[in-house]
């Protein structure tokens, strides 16, 4: 796995905020670590003043991007410059329009 707790991530899409803490993965056998398509708590730490979420709100989001390499089921391997994460609501829906990458390609194993 590749992101811990407090771990600093960028922000994939156009909601406003700009970077995220990670709280805690959600799930109960995850542990503290958290890798691509997993779903965590964070707090904003950084956003616009004109977004839809502002800093210091405590928001769900799923790991879209990581450092660390991911393997893949046909057995090629996935990296990234950076950690970044994709926000959502309550009901697993993305809370903005635009995102920065092919996000629910690479997170097969939530029901994105």
């Amino acid at each position: 796995m590749a992101l811990m707790m407090r771990s600093m991530i960028e922000v994939a899409d156009n909601s406003g905020a700009r970077k995220l803490q990670m709280i805690m993965p959600l799930g109960g056998s995850t542990g503290l670590h958290a890798g691509i398509g997993d779903v965590i708590t964070a707090s904003v730490k950084e956003a616009a003043p004109d977004g839809q979420v502002q800093k210091g709100k405590v928001v769900k989001a799923v790991i879209v991007r990581t450092r660390k390499e991911h393997r893949r089921r046909d057995g090629t391997y996935i990296r990234f410059d950076q950690n970044a994460a994709v926000l959502i609501t309550d009901t697993g829906e993305p809370v903005a329009r635009a995102y920065s990458a092919r996000w629910r390609a690479n997170c097969a194993r939530g029901s994105f």
